[in-house]
């Protein structure tokens, strides 16, 4: 939350005097963006935690942290959205890509489950991309295995992955506490989420952005519309369009049974079903 979507998806919770935490990797960037969006808000209650969603460990420091500190939790943004990342494998075994945008906030939204059943009602918020319909499903892709070439099957596939756990979420939620989850499009946003790619796919895409492309503060509307909106009060496992409004993802993306394979695949990558163990 200390550029582009997020950035701007934090100021305008700040703005509606909400107490904003800033989920941020980089220290500095984060205190600079926390400052800037306390001015502009003139709210002091937006704070600053540190977490590395590629990083389970991280992740997990962070969400004791949070559940330590906080009474309460209403709404949950998860934005990570990195793209152009080069195929890697991080200490913990894991595909680079695949940890930042979809595991880490996998298992932070698990870890924050129970605080934000206590604040009911709730909601979460999956910033995904239409780019999930070129995405595919392989559980062994999450530990780097079985991968195609090129950067951005990695990025489709984990945006496709963040919606197939958006609505395999919203059904494990139905009947309780009143939490919704639903997925958004944020659309095509002139943001940082291209500062891993080439120079020249940085140039060609700036350069198309100046005429075509929404800005960050545009690209925030679709999850500042499914975190706030009193019309989007009660919809769940859905997935909005950057008009706001409803839409109908890949039929890959609605598929049960596959959601199920992942969340289950996903507790055990994650350790989450460890936890349920001991």
């Amino acid at each position: 939350s200390n550029a582009g979507i997020g950035k701007f998806t934090a100021l305008d919770l700040a703005c509606r005097k909400a107490r904003v935490i800033l989920a941020c990797r980089n220290p500095q960037r984060g205190q600079r963006a926390l400052e800037e969006i306390q001015r502009l808000a003139g709210n002091t209650d937006v704070h600053l935690r540190i977490v590395d969603t590629s990083s389970l460990a991280s992740v997990r420091k962070f969400a004791e942290r949070i559940n330590q500190e906080e009474k309460r939790l209403d709404i949950l943004v998860n934005n990570a959205g990195a793209s152009g990342l080069p195929i890697a494998i991080t200490p913990e075994g894991l595909e680079l890509t695949f940890a930042t945008n979809f595991l880490g906030p996998f298992l932070l939204t698990s870890l924050l489950l129970d605080l934000m059943k206590r604040s009911s009602p709730g909601r979460i918020v999956n910033v995904a991309s239409m780019m999930h319909t070129r995405g595919e499903v392989n559980v062994k892709n999450l530990k780097g295995e079985n991968l195609p070439p090129g950067m951005g099957f990695c990025y489709n596939s984990s945006k496709l992955m963040n919606i197939l756990h958006t609505n395999e979420l919203a059904r494990r939620l139905e009947g309780t506490a009143g939490i919704t989850a639903n997925s958004v499009h944020p659309g095509v946003v002139w943001s940082e989420v291209i500062r891993n790619h080439s120079w020249k796919v940085r140039f060609l895409y700036h350069a198309l952005a100046i005429f075509f492309f929404k800005t960050s503060e545009e690209g925030a509307v679709s999850s500042i519309y499914c975190a706030v909106s009193e019309e989007a009060a009660g919809i769940t496992g859905k997935y909005f369009d950057s008009d706001c409004s409803l839409k109908l993802p890949s039929p890959t993306s609605q598929d049960e049974a596959l959601a199920k394979k992942l969340w289950d695949a996903c507790e055990q990558i994650t350790g989450l079903l460890e936890d349920k163990e001991k």
